[in-house]
């Protein structure tokens, strides 16, 4: 059986996600006690013949802490058994969820008359943690918008889903905050920056002449063998450590050019040695 388990902060677009695992075709159940997961793991299977019905299941701060710190120990139990289990963690800085509750006027879980968004928000991190510890996937929502979100997950969950470990690589810039979903980052903030050149600063990583430009340093090409090497040194040690997924993000000053011309040689690089390569490059939406 497969096992998606949806768990982050609210306003980080867990609904959504949920949402989309339904029409996908999972049994979908929001904020059940860790505590009954086997149990419900059991009847599922007994119910289909070959208990092969995909199920999602919603974790959030609703949860008593209790239950939520028997997370780890309940999904490796699990897997153990032979169920195929994997925990998505959603997760946006905090200015961002604050005007999401702001836009919407939503009450958050935690919040009453003597704590206020901003600190709920900060306590419902703390009571997730057993679970954002065991994640599989990190996915920052920030500057993901409802259809970018479920675009995502539909291509790294749903049609993602196949033997062998998918890699995201996924440029961005450190002036609008490091990515929360990385699982490995590098930083090109030392190689000639095409942002100075005034023919070039209207322009993106994906664009000829900045790229021509970059390939002109050997700064660049240098990074470039660097990553190449230490990726194809250590990516398959991840595989082989049972990982499905991998989030490899790429930073520059502002996520438009030397970020953006790198992940797409990385991914056109790695395309070959792994088949589930995606790319995202996260201030192109700006």
């Amino acid at each position: 059986m497969r096992l998606i388990i949806i768990s982050g902060r609210s306003g980080s677009g867990k609904s959504s996600a949920l949402q989309l695992l339904e029409d996908a075709g999972f049994n979908c159940i929001d904020n059940l006690p860790i505590s009954l997961l086997p149990e419900l793991i059991k009847r599922a299977e007994q119910q289909t013949t070959k208990g092969d019905t995909p199920l999602a299941l919603g974790i959030d701060a609703r949860n008593l802490w209790q239950d939520i710190k028997q997370a780890p120990r309940v999904i490796e139990a699990l897997r153990s058994t032979g169920v195929e289990c994997d925990v998505i963690y959603l997760d946006a800085r905090e200015p961002v969820l604050v005007q999401r509750f702001s836009e919407t006027r939503r009450k958050h879980p935690l919040s009453n008359d003597c704590t206020h968004l901003l600190e709920a928000l900060k306590q419902e991190r703390e009571l997730l943690t057993p679970v954002s510890a065991i994640a599989d996937m990190v996915i920052d929502t920030s500057s993901l918008g409802l259809h970018e979100l479920r675009e995502l997950i539909r291509s790294r969950v749903v049609g993602g889903h196949s033997e062998g470990m998918a890699i995201l690589f996924q440029s961005f810039g450190f002036k609008y905050g490091v990515p929360v979903d990385a699982d490995l980052m590098f930083d090109l903030r030392c190689l000639p920056n095409p942002y100075w050149e005034p023919n070039l600063r209207k322009k993106t990583g994906l664009d000829h002449e900045v790229a021509e430009f970059l390939r002109s340093h050997p700064k660049t090409n240098k990074m470039e063998a660097d990553i190449t090497g230490f990726l194809e040194n250590w990516l398959p040690s991840f595989q082989e450590s049972n990982r499905s997924y991998t989030c490899i993000s790429i930073g520059c000053t502002g996520g438009r050019h030397r970020s953006v011309y790198m992940v797409e040689q990385l991914a056109r690089t790695f395309l070959h040695k792994f088949g589930n390569i995606q790319v995202r490059h996260r201030e192109q939406q700006r």
